[in-house]
């Protein structure tokens, strides 16, 4: 892990990313390392080289064809897991400059959250838990984890991507501790793939994340509270009038039409996201100012063991926040367009799972190799993961044409 050892000698700092942190911010030149040492860059930081890792892998690309909430064929401009994915980082850039913490690993943090999703949304993630309930269950998080450090296979000297200790934190705890002091899972059981790996490389999972990893976090909630909002107006299952009792959107709205009466409705539900983000991010600027006025970290090492979340919402935004996120979920998750795409897509990732687990030899050149012949529970359990790796890695367009050639007839998901 020699890159603990990076040093701030550089000429002038230009291109390094050395620029002045807070004494709490998370300092690439004290890296904790990667696990398989490697060879220090000598034009960018650790964090640096982690975020254009990210970005070239395989993983990254695929979330372009993946679900956010509409099937990306239903429309052109819909958000997809990239398009998310990149507003998550834009948003976790702004708040981590803000509070002078390391604005490279907020953006890699926030570029790999969602590497983990399967096709289809939470509904192919819900599907494939269902399948692997007797192997343990499956959790985005934890196959987020599991792809940066064992299935991307682009690197002669090591499998994944090989990315730093803070990194890899960030992905893993970027929602707050794992477990308690005693070692208690905190929010059911332990994913395996994220124990096994915690036994070769700690991530602390009792402690909280860096401050960066935070600005991760809260930069999701902020991105798709709102964007879904606007992929809800896009599609006609949402109406700027049905947010008027809501008291971020419908205050908003009140502003907007009280300055702009003949405004149409289309650039009001514009102008209504991009004055929403910006009321949420300095409010979360605000708030994380007010924490560390009062916490007064003074090392990396103190954010995460202050033993609450830094970089939040106020009491206020958060009761809003709830409020956005339960209509949402009434009004536009639980919608029965939308809802019943999602039983066509779960019918699509349990017919696979069960197709590739019956018969290993129907799954693809590549994925075939290495099956145990037995049928006792630990080889089943083996096959388990296989497929659901398999599954997890797959875009919304590749299980359709899968089912396709699998099955005579495949679900409709227009």
């Amino acid at each position: 892990m020699d890159e603990g050892k990076f040093t701030h000698a550089r000429p002038d700092g230009i291109g390094f990313g050395y620029r002045p942190r807070a004494a709490y911010a998370t300092d690439p030149a004290r890296t904790r390392g990667r696990l398989m040492p490697e060879p220090e860059s000598p034009t960018r930081t650790p964090f640096q080289r982690d975020r254009d890792r990210i970005i070239h892998s395989t993983a990254f690309r695929r979330l372009k064809h993946k679900t956010q909430v509409f099937i990306a064929h239903e429309g052109d401009h819909y958000r997809t897991r990239l398009t998310h994915s990149i507003e998550v980082a834009q948003i976790a850039r702004a708040l981590a400059r803000a509070l002078r913490g390391d604005e490279d690993l907020a953006e890699a943090v926030a570029l790999v959250h969602d590497f983990g999703h399967t096709p289809f949304g939470h509904t192919g993630e819900d599907a494939l838990n269902l399948r692997m309930k007797p192997w343990g269950g499956f959790d985005h998080n934890a196959q987020s984890l599991r792809i940066v450090t064992r299935l991307e296979r682009r690197y002669a000297g090591f499998d994944g991507l090989n990315l730093c200790w803070e990194t890899l934190e960030g992905l893993v705890k970027h929602n707050g501790p794992l477990i308690d002091a005693k070692g208690v899972a905190l929010h059911g059981a332990l994913p395996e793939t994220i124990r096994s790996y915690n036994e070769i490389h700690d991530l602390e999972l009792d402690r909280f994340a860096g401050i960066e990893a935070q600005c991760a976090a809260v930069a999701d909630d902020i991105a798709y509270n709102t964007h879904d909002i606007d992929d809800g107006l896009r599609s006609g299952l949402l109406e700027l009038d049905m947010l008027e009792d809501l008291a971020l959107p419908g205050r908003i709205l009140r502003e907007v039409r009280a300055r702009y009466a003949r405004l149409d409705d289309v650039r009001i539900g514009h102008e209504l996201m991009r004055r929403q983000i910006t009321l949420m991010v300095e409010d979360v600027i605000a708030q994380a100012h007010a924490n560390l006025s009062w916490l007064r970290p003074q090392t990396a090492e103190e954010v995460r063991g202050a033993g609450k979340t830094i970089v939040t919402f106020t009491a206020r935004m958060e009761k809003e926040e709830k409020e956005l996120k339960a209509f949402l979920y009434k009004h536009l998750y639980r919608h029965p367009e939308v809802m019943q795409v999602r039983i066509n897509a779960e019918k699509i990732v349990l017919d696979l799972f069960d197709a590739y687990f019956d018969d290993p030899r129907t799954m693809p050149e590549g994925w075939r190799e290495g099956w145990p012949e037995g049928l006792d529970f630990a080889q089943d359990r083996i096959r388990a993961r296989h497929v659901a790796d398999f599954l997890a890695g797959m875009t919304d367009n590749y299980a359709q044409k899968e089912h396709r050639r699998l099955f005579d007839r495949t679900p409709d998901l227009s």
